[in-house]
């Protein structure tokens, strides 16, 4: 399996890249606009064809690459059913596949971040946005946040694999790259509320700023990152090809 871990340092943000072979298709998560071109070249060295990409929820702090890699690429965007987004190719339900050769993920409905929160879960890894941190999870005070519905989330779905699983968040703040779901259960200060009514009463007492970027980053996702008069094209092109950012001045490294 292919598998990278690329940072924004502007919003603290993950992206993942998977693929079950180089040379095949690949999916990504989570990606953020302004590292477009860096994931078109990585694409570019591995020879991969990108056939979906994947927002975990509708961002607040970042702008999202779907649209740009759906213009660039042709390739498929996904998002939770529940999203805002009309402009999304897939709405996926809790249970729903995504296929990249046979590279097979799950998407679970992990609402409590936002309504349309998703984890995308492999054999041995979960994706988990924001809905569970390093240390921490996902603010619930804006955008329709709800803490109860992301208690019943971590505790009834994230929470119930194994603990060796593998957690690769949405973000991270302090220098860390992964965890598993073990380590999390032990050390994370916020899954150690001993009831529902105790975590909500904890994440209600958070009293965090605003996403910096959020006036600029809610609006644009909702037309996926696009500016107001463009459109993502129709359809698949196919293959990433060199011809698709010829333009792009060359990269140094991953």
């Amino acid at each position: 399996m292919i598998f990278r871990q690329l940072f924004d340092p502007r919003s603290c943000s993950f992206t993942y890249l998977v693929a079950s072979r180089r040379g095949g298709e690949a999916i990504l998560i989570d990606p953020v606009n302004d590292l477009v071109p860096r994931y078109l070249r990585l694409l570019i060295s591995l020879d991969l064809q990108l056939v979906q990409a994947v927002d975990t929820h509708l961002h607040a702090d970042h702008v999202t690459g779907l649209g740009a890699l759906k213009r660039t690429t042709g390739c498929l965007t996904a998002m939770s059913a529940e999203t805002r987004c009309e402009m999304v190719d897939i709405r996926l339900r809790d249970g729903d596949l995504l296929r990249a050769d046979e590279l097979v993920l799950r998407a679970i409905h992990t609402p409590g971040h936002t309504p349309d929160s998703l984890c995308v879960v492999m054999t041995d890894r979960v994706f988990t946005g924001d809905t569970l941190l390093i240390g921490g999870t996902g603010r619930t005070d804006f955008q329709g946040g709800d803490a109860g519905a992301q208690y019943d989330a971590l505790f009834g779905r994230i929470l119930t694999m194994p603990d060796e699983t593998l957690v690769y968040p949405g973000h991270d703040y302090k220098g860390r790259w992964v965890s598993s779901l073990g380590e999390e259960k032990a050390l994370n200060p916020r899954l150690q509320a001993p009831t529902r009514d105790d975590y909500v009463n904890l994440m209600g007492k958070l009293n965090l700023a605003p996403p910096k970027m959020m006036d600029v980053a809610l609006p644009a996702n909702l037309r996926l990152g696009l500016p107001e008069t463009s459109g993502a094209d129709k359809g698949r092109n196919g293959k990433t090809g060199t011809n698709a950012i010829a333009a792009l001045a060359p990269f140094t490294g991953f």
